[in-house]
Parts: C-alpha cells; sequence; structure tokens
C-alpha cells in the first residue's frame, strides 16, 4: 500500500476521532508532508520507536503507542506463564502528551492481563531501570524523547535486567508489533484497573527512597563531603524536565548546602520555553545557568536532559569564562577522579574495569591502564554498557567501577542498567568539591589530565539527510565507504579499517581479522599520529554521525590535526 492510500485508511478508520481527522485534513495539498508522515511507518529497535508528534503512521501518537504495547504484551505473553504477574514498570518525562502515553501503555497491558506499575508523576530513566529490578518486574517503559526538540517523543522498553532491549529481543517486539491492527489495541477502563488491581500507581515510597538511599553509596568520599560540601556552590538546571526532585535530593543528602536552581527552567514545561532544544550538549541551554552562576559566584554549573540520563557541566576556565565540557572530558574527568580517590583509599580492586562505546575518547583507556585496570570497548548505546555489567556479575571476571559514552552518559552503579543523570550529579558535585580542597576547579584538574595522559580533542559531527530520500541517502553513503575506503584522510595514513557490520578489520596491507563486537552499521578508522575517525547511521534521528578524534603534545597540534580531519571527512560525506 502506497503513503496516499495510508492516508486515505487513516481518514476512514479514524473518523470517529475528529482531531485526528482534522490535523490530516489539515495537510490535504502538501503532498510531501503526507508522503513523510505515511511513507513508512515508524521504526522499533532497542532504543523502541522515536519520532516528531503528529497523526500518521511515520508519527508518534496514541495509535501507535498502544499498537507497540499491544506488540509488547503478546511478545510478554508468549513468554513465562510468571511474566503477567511480574509486570511492566512505566516512567515517563515531561514532554507533550508523555502522561497520556504511560496511562494508555498501561491500561493496554491491563487489557491483556498483565500488571502495570504506572508511576504517580514524571520519573528520570534511571529510576525505571532501578524500579524493574526493585521491582522484579519483567519489563519497562519510559515515554520520552530524551534531548531531542520539543515536537518530538519517543516509547522505549527495557527488559528484566534494567536496561534497554538487546537486538534479538527488539526484533521479536517488532514482529508482534505488525501483525496487529490498531484496532487490537484496546485499553481497560482505568477504574476497572485499578479495581482488578491490574494497574498499581507508584508512590515516592514503593521506590524513590530505595533508589536514593543506593545511589548514597555511590559517593567515593563521603567523610569529604561532609566539610567540603558545606563550601561548593552549584548552579543546577533540570531543563524543565524530570531530573528537578531527585538530583536536588541526592545533593543535600550528600552534604551539598548551596545548590542554586534556575527557577525559570525548575519546573516541567512541555515546550521547553526558555531554550531552543532541551539538550545539555547545547551552550545555549546553559544561558540563564550562566547568567546564576555568576549572580551567586558558583564553583560549578550542571544541567539534566528532560529524561535525566544526561549530564552536562560547566566550569570557569583560567580567563574566568565558563567553559562547557564535552561528554568524554566529563566522563575523563570523573575516572580520573574515582581513581585517584579510590587509590588513596586503597580500593581499586585487583579485577577493575572501566567500559566506554567505541566512539568514545581513548583518554580513558590511558587513564584506566595507567590506574592497572582494563577498559573494555562496546557498541554505541548504553545497552552495551549494560550488558557487559551482566557479563561481569554472571562469569566473575570484573569488577565495573565506571562507563560511559560521549554524548553525556554516565554510571559507576550495577543497580541501575542505563545512563544516569542522578549518578552523575553526585560524582560531578563531589570532584568538584575535591578539586576545591586543593584549591582547583574541575578546569583545573582536566587541564593536569591533560598534561599527564596526551592532549586529546573530540569533534562530533552531525550529517541531517531527513526524510524518505535522506535515508537512501546515508545508505548510499555507508554502502560507497565500504567499497572504497579512503586510504587517508587529509594526509593522514588509514593503519586499518574496521567495519563492524561484516564484523571485520582490515589493515593497510589487507590484512583481515575479526572484531569481538555484535554486528552495527559502524565504520571505524584507525590513523596514523594515535588518532581515528568514525561514521555511523543515527539509530534514533535521519542523521549520520562522525567522530573524529585526535591526540597530540600539545592543544594547538590536536585541534588543528582534528579540524583538518573534520574538513576532509566532511567531504566524504558529501
Amino acid at each position: 500500500m502506497g503513503y496516499r492510500e495510508e492516508y486515505e485508511k487513516w481518514l476512514k478508520e479514524f473518523a470517529d476521532d475528529k482531531a485526528t481527522v482534522a490535523e490530516l485534513q489539515s495537510i490535504a495539498g502538501d503532498e510531501k508532508e503526507i508522503e513523510d508522515r505515511f511513507y513508512t511507518e515508524l521504526s522499533f529497535g532497542t532504543a523502541g520507536m522515536r519520532g516528531v508528534l503528529g497523526a500518521g503512521t511515520n508519527r508518534m501518537n496514541l495509535y501507535n503507542v498502544t499498537r507497540a504495547t499491544k506488540g509488547f504484551a503478546d511478545y510478554i505473553n508468549a513468554g513465562d506463564p510468571s511474566y503477567k504477574e511480574r509486570g511492566v514498570v512505566i516512567a515517563y518525562d515531561s514532554r507533550r502528551m508523555s502522561p497520556e502515553f504511560a496511562k494508555a501503555s498501561a491500561l493496554v497491558l491491563a487489557q491483556e492481563g498483565i500488571h502495570a506499575f504506572l508511576f504517580d508523576e514524571l520519573r528520570p530513566v534511571p529510576v525505571l531501570s532501578y524500579a524493574v529490578r526493585h521491582l522484579h518486574a519483567v519489563a519497562g517503559i519510559v515515554i520520552t524523547a530524551s534531548h531531542n526538540p520539543p515536537q518530538y517523543n519517543g516509547y522505549k522498553v527495557y527488559w528484566e535486567d534494567g536496561a534497554q532491549m538487546p537486538p534479538e529481543y527488539a526484533d521479536q517486539v517488532l514482529k508482534c508489533i505488525r501483525v496487529n491492527r490498531y484496532q487490537d489495541a484496546v485499553q481497560m477502563d482505568e477504574a476497572k484497573a485499578l479495581e482488578s488491581g491490574l494497574l498499581k500507581i507508584i508512590g515516592h515510597k514503593e521506590v524513590d527512597d530505595d533508589y536514593i538511599a543506593q545511589e548514597k553509596t555511590l559517593s567515593v568520599q563521603p567523610e569529604l563531603m561532609k566539610k567540603a560540601g558545606k563550601e561548593l556552590k552549584i548552579v543546577y538546571t533540570p531543563i524543565h524536565g524530570s531530573g528537578n526532585k531527585p538530583v536536588r535530593r541526592i545533593l543535600k543528602e550528600i552534604g551539598i548546602e548551596n545548590v542554586y536552581v534556575v527557577k525559570e527552567q525548575e519546573l516541567p514545561d512541555p515546550n521547553f520555553s526558555t531554550v531552543k532544544v532541551p539538550n545539555p550538549e547545547d551552550p545555549a541551554a546553559f544561558t540563564l545557568a550562566m547568567k546564576l552562576a555568576d549572580e551567586v559566584g558558583a564553583d560549578c554549573i550542571f544541567g539534566t536532559d528532560p529524561d535525566c540520563d544526561r549530564v552536562g557541566i560547566a566550569v570557569k576556565d583560567d580567563e574566568g569564562k565558563y567553559y562547557l565540557m564535552t561528554g568524554n572530558q566529563i566522563g575523563s574527568t570523573l575516572l580520573y577522579y574515582i581513581l585517584k580517590s579510590r587509590e588513596a583509599l586503597g580500593t581499586i580492586p585487583a579485577n577493575g574495569a572501566v567500559v566506554k562505546s567505541v566512539v568514545s575518547t581513548e583518554l580513558a583507556r590511558k587513564i584506566a591502564e595507567s590506574f592497572g585496570l582494563v577498559c573494555f570497548d562496546t557498541l554505541t548505546g548504553f545497552k552495551w554498557i549494560a550488558n557487559k555489567i551482566q557479563q561481569f556479575e554472571d562469569t566473575g571476571s570484573n569488577t565495573f567501577i565506571f562507563g560511559f559514552e560521549e554524548s553525556y552518559g554516565f554510571l559507576s552503579s550495577t543497580f541501575v542498567r542505563d545512563k544516569d543523570g542522578v549518578n552523575a550529579s553526585l560524582l560531578i558535585a563531589e570532584a568538584a568539591a575535591w578539586a576545591k580542597t586543593q584549591g582547583k576547579t574541575l578546569y583545573d584538574i582536566l587541564q593536569e589530565i591533560y598534561k599527564t595522559y596526551g592532549y586529546y580533542v573530540e569533534k562530533v559531527v552531525f550529517v541531517t539527510l531527513p526524510g524518505k530520500d535522506g535515508l537512501a541517502k546515508m545508505q548510499e553513503i555507508m554502502k560507497n565507504l565500504r567499497a572504497n575506503p579512503p586510504k587517508e584522510v587529509a594526509g593522514v595514513k588509514v593503519l586499518a579499517v574496521r567495519d563492524y557490520l561484516a564484523g571485520t578489520r582490515t589493515d593497510a596491507s589487507g590484512n583481515v581479522g575479526a572484531v569481538d563486537l555484535p554486528k552495527s552499521d559502524v565504520l571505524y578508522f584507525e590513523l596514523e599520529g594515535d588518532a581515528w575517525v568514525c561514521i555511523r547511521p543515527s539509530g534514533t534521528e535521519p542523521k549520520i554521525k562522525l567522530y573524529v578524534n585526535t591526540n597530540a603534545k600539545d592543544p594547538e597540534t590536536s585541534q588543528a590535526e582534528n579540524a583538518a580531519l573534520v574538513e576532509a571527512c566532511k567531504a566524504l560525506l558529501a
């Protein structure tokens, strides 16, 4: 069926839904818009679904959410009989339609005989991950589009380990979704669901208190915080999201007395009206926080995204200007702090391990190895770091110390299996307090790291290719790069090409070996001079991501080499 037929079908099938019909009729003369909304269905993968809100098969709306939930319910019901009773935990953030999508999902599960545990208000992703394990549920759902613009929303699924579903599970769920019609997804009456016990509303006492108690155990130097916490000044912004309550609570309970919250961004706002995008990677998201920090003389600024799994921070540099640290810099600094502190306390385990995504900085490996730890790489996506944690626990091979991704996701616990903005906030505050006791800032600590291990420069470039044509263009780019990999980039020799889709590593002489990671559409070019370039299509957005990393003895050389590589790589993607 073509996109035009799908459009007409929706007008007929949902004729009783006046709002949907009106929205679709409003685009009747816009063929390009109709095509974009109906040429495909929203993809469902390991990160669930994500898309622009609106009517259509390729949009986030109540019909796609309930149909996905019906498919997920079918997958659960096809498994162990105990799965129904164990149930599914459901959380949501502050985005448009998030509460409605969450409740609808709970009522579809109830209709299918599966217990649904719905939070009473917005909660961070890490709290959901913790709750799945804490309540011994079989699965979890989070309604969120993370740090995307306001017009987006999403639907993420978790399995019993508290991590996002691995590909083989997600593929099975997708098959279950596809065999269902929209009409097959029926919501149980809410009063009936509550009365039957199939729907339970979760308040703070059931999960949050235990979560915060566990988070407090992640403090590396609790005794230090009792004193230093009184002196530290922090400005925090939840950017209108779900981090407001748990982040402020954890900071207070570890001894940080001076926390100044950006009032304009404190409360939930689905329009995220004070920012262009609610993304702590974006310097503009910190404009109001920097103004407040100047007023109160803050030592550190940090902000969490709407679902509070990512954290960005800004600290004053040598010139007194606020410097927004990258995800790689934050991850490396937190790792350095943890290991320096644990070394002094004598608590570094002999089999300690650090885990990072393959596109994250190699500086982390240098730091880990200098303290006698091993550093493991995973594919992009925190589920792979969670998978590594589970492997460590199952085999006893290693003790997990810290994991991170360059995209501002950090974790030092094993009781949460996704990136944790509350965990990261605790560590950032503690590291800032530790630095202050030495008369330093986190910027100073970062410079010490560079002087010790080399000046690493990392750049991420996004090439956006929206719509049906964009998807084809992305596929063509990756196909051409595989068929004709460059022998040099910006005059720098390519030493080897790792093709994670083929599972191979091919060196400059043509020798082929294997790469020990699951298959994924990723190309990684090892370059001379300890540099590398990685190219991969985004799994959630219509864009190709380009990662360029360089290392040199001084910052100027590393930055110049990085800039040259970026321009050369852009040409490769043109």
